[in-house]
């Protein structure tokens, strides 16, 4: 081979060599450029996988661990502002026996007929004593004879007052009657049956102590004033001898029936924040309380009674607190005495309002007695039983005592029937 042949060949092998380098490096870089999408892509997924669990782990943590505002809110305020306790308030006034005698509604028909009325006007013989009781959101009255007018009016010993007697004290306030007295007989069955349509005519006031049959007896009387429940039971030793015939629907509770009376007054703590129980116990013109007296009282607090109102010996005992087992005390007064009467007893002429504040914590449920207070008076007429009528001693003249009706009343027999009511609840005014 010539040297110019073999030069052409040598370019032929050289061009060749070239080309194939030229053919690897662009295979080469088109592996490269491969690799780079594939690994671009790759790290992309990546981002959006993680991007995507964050979030996901982001959502979950909030759920976990990051509770409500209100929620937090809500339990500061109960932890640390509890509510405010609030006092209900019931003013209650209670009255002795509303004894009727003929003077007493004889001088009424006469006041009337001045006045060109017929029947009865009883307004003169209470109107010193309005202001206590229509001041007072409940007050009660124990009516110590009948009160109808289907019967003529009676005196002493069998007692029975015109209808307009008992008109005349719903007028003036009172809202409650208590018929557990030893006169409730006075007028046999029928007339304890009059008297009881009587006050049933009324339906905005409450009788309780005497009752039409078995299904009265048990329907236990309760009021609400002011948001506080309060519920009547009342009781008497004895009726003067009289009883009830045989086979009659009326029914009475006497003292000695023990076991139907702390049924009753259980059943009554269930149903009312303040159970008042009136028995008519005592000695007549007595002011010293019996033991049974006491032993009774105590035996109704322990039983659930939170005030007891004591009626019949016609003059004034004392007052006291009774402690309880469970530590709580409820309150008695062992005898207000008359409202009014026309008797000759010096030691009857003193008489007395009793009045209290009834207060209930509606948070607790408590009920607490406050101003307790005994207000006294003076049952005044003059000769012959001349203008009965009732006088505050607060108001009370030398000149009203001078002029007393009733042998044998005068200061000393006050100041003797006053010193039964302990400082801390007489009240002059």
């Amino acid at each position: 081979m010539n040297g110019f042949h073999k030069l052409k060949k040598i370019l032929a092998v050289i061009s060749a060599m070239a080309v194939f380098s030229a053919c690897s490096a662009g295979i080469a870089e088109k592996e490269r450029v491969s690799e780079t999408a594939r690994e671009t892509s790759s790290a992309s997924t990546t981002v959006e996988e993680a991007s995507a669990a964050n979030e996901t782990a982001t959502e979950e943590t909030t759920v976990i661990t990051t509770p409500p505002a209100t929620t937090v809110t809500t339990t500061e305020a109960v932890e640390t502002s509890p509510p405010e306790p609030e006092f209900l308030r019931v003013s209650l006034l209670c009255a002795g026996d509303n004894l009727v005698h003929s003077s007493i509604y004889n001088q009424a028909a006469r006041r009337a007929a001045s006045n060109g009325l017929t029947g009865y006007d009883f307004s003169y013989p209470y109107e010193k004593i309005e202001k206590y009781v229509s001041s007072a959101d409940l007050a009660i009255l124990n009516q110590e004879t009948i009160v109808t007018d289907m019967l003529p009016p009676s005196d002493y010993p069998r007692f029975c007052s015109p209808a307009a007697l008992g008109d005349h004290m719903i007028d003036i306030g009172f809202d409650v009657f208590s018929m557990s007295n030893n006169h409730v007989l006075d007028q046999g069955e029928q007339g304890l049956l009059y008297t009881l349509d009587f006050w049933d005519s009324h339906p905005e006031v409450i009788r309780y102590g005497a009752y039409r049959n078995e299904e009265d007896m048990n329907n236990i009387r309760t009021k609400e004033v002011n948001g506080i429940t309060f519920a009547f039971l009342g009781y008497m030793e004895h009726t003067n001898g009289l009883s009830l015939p045989e086979g009659s629907d009326c029914r009475l509770v006497y003292l000695k029936n023990l076991e139907l009376i702390e049924k009753q007054i259980r059943a009554a703590d269930s149903l009312a924040d303040v159970v008042i129980v009136s028995p008519h116990f005592g000695i007549e013109v007595s002011n010293d309380v019996t033991e049974s007296q006491r032993d009774l009282a105590k035996k109704f607090a322990e039983w659930g009674a939170d005030l007891i109102i004591g009626t019949q010996p016609h003059t004034v005992q004392t007052m006291e607190y009774i402690d309880r087992a469970d530590g709580t005390k409820a309150f008695c007064f062992y005898c207000l005495g008359n409202l009014i009467s026309s008797m000759d007893r010096p030691l009857s002429m003193v008489e007395m309002l009793g009045s209290l504040d009834v207060v209930k914590n509606t948070a607790t449920g408590e009920i607490t007695f406050e101003n307790i207070k005994a207000i006294p008076l003076i049952d005044q007429y003059g000769a012959n039983y001349h203008q009965v009528h009732i006088v505050p001693y607060a108001e009370y003249t030398a000149s009203d005592l001078s002029s007393h009706g009733c042998k044998g009343f005068d200061q000393s027999v006050i100041d003797k029937v006053l010193s039964n009511i302990p400082e801390e609840f007489m009240a002059m005014e």
